[in-house]
């Protein structure tokens, strides 16, 4: 996908749109979660050169190494760079654990429900530091996922006030964190929501590649475009707004 003339304009652009909302709105912070992927390190980024309260969150729950030190390898790098950061680290594992326990059993054998559940206690954690500084919640989701797949949890990682690269493709977010300078193995890490005990990446889940998807979304065509229609036709009451009975 090669939509983007330069990412220096680019992000000029939105943190100035960023900027924007934040004074229109009578906002105090913006609030990111850190995942050690490649959205969250580009809109964090983002948030961080508005220049404007920033608090990014790690937030691991039975997590990956590999994802925790590449989180806190992000958000300690903000932090140093950027004297409006603020980092926050709550580690869910236990608080997971125990709403587990205390739910029959009947109700905790779905591994979907179960990694949906992680994403909302994420979202909930954003929310309450959110609420406490007077913050909104900004969102990490990319095109594909947001608009394209609804590959996000309904009310989890979906669950945000504003959405700073939700019109970007994958590959352009990507190429934007090259330009931001974001952490090399961040930029090279092979993108997974971090919610499966088996570590499944995004793709093996999808079953095409985003830059297949890329192009079934843009130009209705390539060998991914069934599993675009597909997964965009199970997950739309994600991405509608909630059907009203109106009388």
């Amino acid at each position: 996908m090669n939509r983007i003339e330069s990412y220096e304009d680019l992000t000029d652009r939105i943190v100035r749109w960023m900027k924007d909302y934040y004074w229109q709105h009578s906002i105090k912070a913006f609030v990111v979660g850190v995942s050690g992927g490649i959205d969250s390190a580009v809109v964090s980024t983002l948030c961080a050169r508005t220049g404007l309260p920033t608090y990014v969150l790690t937030m691991p729950l039975h997590s990956k190494e590999d994802n925790t030190e590449l989180s806190e390898l992000h958000a300690y790098g903000l932090v140093e760079k950027y004297s409006n950061v603020t980092l926050v680290n709550v580690d869910l594992s236990e608080t997971y654990d125990k709403f587990m326990f205390w739910i029959d059993d009947t109700f905790t054998n779905n591994q979907l429900a179960n990694a949906n559940t992680k994403a909302r206690l994420r979202m909930v954690s954003l929310y309450q530091v959110a609420g406490s500084v007077g913050g909104i919640v900004v969102g990490t989701g990319n095109k594909i996922e947001d608009y394209g797949i609804g590959f996000f949890t309904k009310y989890g990682d979906g669950g945000v006030d504003i959405a700073p690269i939700a019109d970007l493709y994958k590959t352009e977010v990507w190429e934007l964190g090259e330009y931001l300078e974001v952490d090399e193995r961040i930029c090279d890490a092979i993108p997974t929501d971090g919610l499966w005990e088996d570590g499944r990446k995004d793709e093996d889940q999808i079953g095409a590649s985003y830059e297949e998807l890329e192009e079934a979304m843009e130009y209705r065509r390539g060998p991914a475009l069934d599993i675009l229609d597909e997964f965009n036709m199970k997950n739309k009451h994600k991405m509608e707004p909630i059907p009203t009975f109106k009388l």
